[in-house]
């Protein structure tokens, strides 16, 4: 149950960064969102990567490695859609 309030707080801190970041952005320099999106998809997923991949590392076992694995996936593709419907 933790490990569930821990991922919704991760995305919830992902998505509140890239939130203020385009803002930031589309106010000072427009012609740079692309380059924003690009670098933030890519922190993104690295950072839900390393968070998976220690979870997998520090586990007790298999399948609470895979039930947490899916809760990230899962919490991570509702932080795209909703980032994306909110700033696009």
């Amino acid at each position: 149950m933790t490990e569930i309030f821990i991922a919704a707080f991760l995305m919830t801190l992902i998505g509140m960064a890239y939130v203020k970041g385009y803002d930031f952005v589309k106010l000072r320099s427009p012609e740079h969102l692309v380059h924003f999106y690009l670098i933030m998809a890519t922190i993104r997923i690295l950072l839900v990567s390393t968070i998976v991949a220690l979870y997998a590392f520090f586990a007790a076992n298999r399948e609470d490695t895979i039930r947490f694995a899916t809760i990230i996936l899962i919490l991570y593709a509702i932080m795209m859609v909703v980032t994306l419907k909110l700033r696009h």
